[in-house]
């Protein structure tokens, strides 16, 4: 079954990569991009402050080919948000987006972060902040709330501060976080999804631009959310298995059926790494996250081994992933 209604390039976000550390580096995000070339690509969180004391170019570049992709940051001061809102438009980004869901203590201990839904105020001074420096749309990611504030009058009380502050799209993991007592993988499973909260944001505010995010695992779970938000992001269910998502833009998007292998995702790596490893990068970098293209099939494992004790190698050049790729091609993945 196809989700018929067809999306201009300018609304991506009803599918979305979202943003992780440690993963959707921008390594991955071409990766993805051999996979689904219409979905939303977030880069991992950038802590506002960091741009403007760090090489800039080293956190905000990235390929043309990662289009359209939206910088998240992290942060609780206007003016350094403000400043890193002009900094993603400058750089290409086709948008920002605020993180208010993480609530990993080293990120509490910096103020920003899911502990930001305790201070409406102050997110609605970044907001406008943000929004006066940029002309990319300026959005959001949070929970459902954080310890004891997580009343639907608490939310839908929240998501209209910010939506007068200047926030165009809300994209909402839909469990509460506790930043106490649980740590950051805790908090994205054991608080209860609470999808009819998110739904009842997106009835009485229909105008709203609403993303549910959490816990979705299938393309027929997010075809079935879409019935009802204007987006879906989903997370690790994709790092942990790209090509069960290899249907995404025909299914969501409209497109024309296409043929997507995992050989085919490694042959379309290898001009992109053959730039990386000329700038000096490390072959590595990149094959780690095309282990998980292949699962579930015998000789899955010993493919993984070889490739990644390859590819580690000090000297590991194109001919790792050419082999690689070939192996598969030889057995019709």
């Amino acid at each position: 079954m196809l989700y018929k209604k067809k999306l201009p390039l300018t609304e991506a976000y009803q599918f979305s990569v979202a943003p992780m550390l440690d993963c959707t580096d921008r390594h991955f995000r071409v990766l993805m991009r051999q996979i689904s070339q219409q979905s939303l690509l977030y880069t991992e969180m950038i802590v506002a402050k960091a741009l403007q004391h760090k090489n800039k170019a080293k956190l905000l570049d990235f390929d043309a080919i990662e289009h359209p992709i939206a910088l998240q940051v992290g942060g609780d001061d206007p003016q350094d948000l403000s400043e890193a809102a002009g900094l993603a438009e400058e750089w290409g980004y086709d948008e920002i987006n605020l993180n208010l869901g993480c609530p990993s203590p080293k990120v509490q201990s910096g103020n920003f972060g899911a502990c930001l839904m305790a201070q409406p105020d102050q997110v609605a001074r970044c907001l406008e902040a943000m929004t006066k420096k940029t002309n990319i749309p300026v959005t959001i990611k949070h929970r459902t709330g954080i310890d004891d504030l997580d009343s639907e009058k608490f939310l839908l009380e929240f998501i209209d501060k910010m939506a007068s502050a200047g926030a165009q799209r809300f994209a909402i993991h839909a469990r509460k976080a506790w930043l106490n007592g649980l740590n950051p993988k805790q908090n994205r499973s054991i608080p209860p999804l609470q999808y009819e909260r998110v739904a009842n944001i997106k009835k009485y505010r229909p105008n709203l631009k609403i993303e549910l995010n959490g816990g979705l695992e299938t393309q027929d779970e997010c075809i079935n959310a879409l019935k009802t938000f204007d987006g879906v992001m989903v997370g690790r269910a994709i790092y942990s298995n790209p090509m069960l998502w290899r249907k995404v833009d025909e299914i969501l998007f409209g497109d024309m059926p296409k043929t997507i292998t995992a050989s085919k995702v490694i042959r379309g790596l290898i001009p992109y790494a053959e730039k990386h490893l000329t700038k000096g990068g490390k072959l590595w970098d990149i094959s780690r996250h095309t282990l998980n293209l292949v699962q579930g099939v015998k000789g899955a494992r010993k493919w993984r081994n070889e490739l990644s004790l390859n590819a580690q190698r000090a000297k590991a050049d194109l001919s790792v992933l050419e082999k690689s790729a070939r192996q598969l091609e030889n057995v019709g993945l």
